[in-house]
């Protein structure tokens, strides 16, 4: 399922809402953590690419079936794609900054995250798995986790 984004701040709330019901509808309440996360990831992405961009976006959220009361929580996956080719470039932010540490954040919090070329432009992913958050697991994607970027933050432009 996808939400076409508008370069607009306001989609970024139209983000949230739309991505909190799809998640309700595979029974995840928007007071359980692992909700609580994706909508925190879903505005994190979606912020990074009509801020930084300024040219619309994709946002697709990719969900399994409906869970079973007794089945383990899914894995699901959070992605933005929009028409800019440029990669995400890392810079440091001081403690003062009330901006920068997006995809910093997106590190802590999601199990996996990526990005790759798209077309004449780029997607950034992200997959949380429902259950407790193993640690280490945002680390694959980059050789590392939070602790490795140090001071540095991620802008994806």
């Amino acid at each position: 399922m996808q939400l076409e984004i508008r370069p607009d701040p306001a989609e970024v709330g139209r983000a949230r809402e739309w991505a909190r019901s799809r998640l309700d509808g595979l029974g995840i309440a928007a007071d359980e953590p692992v909700a609580e996360t994706l909508v925190l990831l879903v505005s994190e992405l979606v912020t990074n690419a009509v801020v930084h961009t300024g040219r619309p976006a994709v946002l697709r959220l990719s969900l399994p079936g409906t869970r079973a009361a007794a089945a383990p929580s899914p894995t699901v996956r959070v992605e933005v794609t929009d028409a800019c080719s440029r990669a995400p470039v890392p810079r440091c932010v001081g403690g003062d900054a009330t901006g920068g540490r997006g995809l910093a954040l997106v590190d802590c919090l999601a199990d996996r995250w990526g990005w790759s070329r798209e077309g004449a432009g780029k997607s950034i992913w992200c997959e949380v798995d429902g259950g407790a958050r193993g640690e280490g697991s945002a680390a694959v994607a980059y050789g590392g986790g939070l602790s490795a970027y140090g001071d540095l933050a991620f802008e994806a432009v």
